[in-house]
């Protein structure tokens, strides 16, 4: 599996729909690269130069954008826009997007849907068992606590219009970014803590989210972004040594690891939780190409990722 853009990308027509990304990360380009293919003219932001000059190439339009640098001409590089997204996380000041450019966003008019990616991390730690979107958010630390700030944030945006839909992704993978890698760059650990489980969902199966959201935009939703089966992590680590033939590196008691651990590493381990998908299927009609980490996995490893 590719996250490529085609070979050549036909002509969009004059009055296409046109997505604007705020934060051209790996989750909103796997969503710009469907649209693209479809005739949408799409543009966003990034934080260099360089990377600016790839977007182009790619048949994006770049603007540069972070939280010590806004919009240059934000009335300008918004004009047009039909359908608005943001992957840009909280930053300890708060969400720079809003913070910049909220009042821009609340003159910008004809936009038919806008989305905010944000994380399952605001439920905070369930001890291993199941949440859906109706669930109280108890965010661990300042990070998440920012999440869910950002949030109330874009979701106040349905008050002047817009068609907010927000996003709670878990754990992300894909081509590049897998377990399979961490495997082959000798990165791999088994750490075992007693009861720990998390999600995950398929970068493919998070553009297929947002598109099916797109097709049926509904103010104020909010939906769970994760597969069926949350599993351990030490679980998938052996699965994809499994798959490439090599040996599982030993279980590693999650008292001992943690003693070299950073502080995002240790943080990660403070929560267990299953994150239930059930609204994205009801809701959106949504059907998971990599509905567990072993379809998601195999299919990774079959394209040569």
């Amino acid at each position: 599996m590719s996250l490529d853009l085609p070979a050549a990308i036909p002509p969009h027509p004059a009055r296409a729909n046109r997505l604007f990304c705020f934060g051209l990360g790996y989750s909103a380009m796997a969503l710009a690269h469907r649209l693209l293919a479809k005739r949408w003219r799409v543009a966003g932001t990034c934080r260099t130069p360089a990377k600016a000059a790839e977007l182009a190439k790619a048949g994006i339009e770049p603007f540069l954008f972070d939280r010590g640098r806004p919009l240059a001409d934000a009335a300008a590089a918004l004009a047009g826009t039909t359908h608005l997204l943001s992957s840009v996380p909280p930053d300890a000041a708060g969400d720079a997007v809003l913070d910049h450019h909220a009042n821009d966003l609340i003159r910008l008019e004809g936009v038919k849907w806008t989305g905010y990616l944000s994380t399952t991390g605001v439920y905070g730690d369930r001890d291993g068992g199941w949440v859906d979107e109706n669930g109280a958010l108890h965010p661990a630390g300042p990070r998440g606590r920012a999440r869910v700030a950002a949030e109330e944030g874009w979701l106040a945006l349905t008050k002047v219009g817009h068609k907010v839909a927000v996003f709670r992704l878990a754990g992300i993978y894909g081509p590049g970014r897998s377990a399979l890698d961490t495997v082959r760059e000798g990165r791999a650990k088994r750490v075992v803590k007693p009861g720990q489980v998390f999600s995950r969902i398929h970068v493919a199966d998070i553009a297929t989210v947002l598109e099916a959201s797109i097709a049926a935009p509904d103010a104020g939703a909010i939906y769970n972004v994760c597969d069926d089966e949350p599993a351990p992590p030490q679980d998938v680590i052996a699965y994809a040594c499994a798959l490439l033939g090599r040996e599982a590196p030993p279980e590693i008691p999650y008292a001992d690891a943690a003693k070299t651990m950073s502080e995002m590493a240790r943080s990660f381990y403070a929560e267990s939780k299953r994150v239930t998908n059930r609204k994205i299927k009801d809701a959106l009609g949504v059907k998971l190409e990599y509905p567990d980490y072993r379809s998601g996995l195999k299919a990774l490893l079959a394209a040569g990722s």
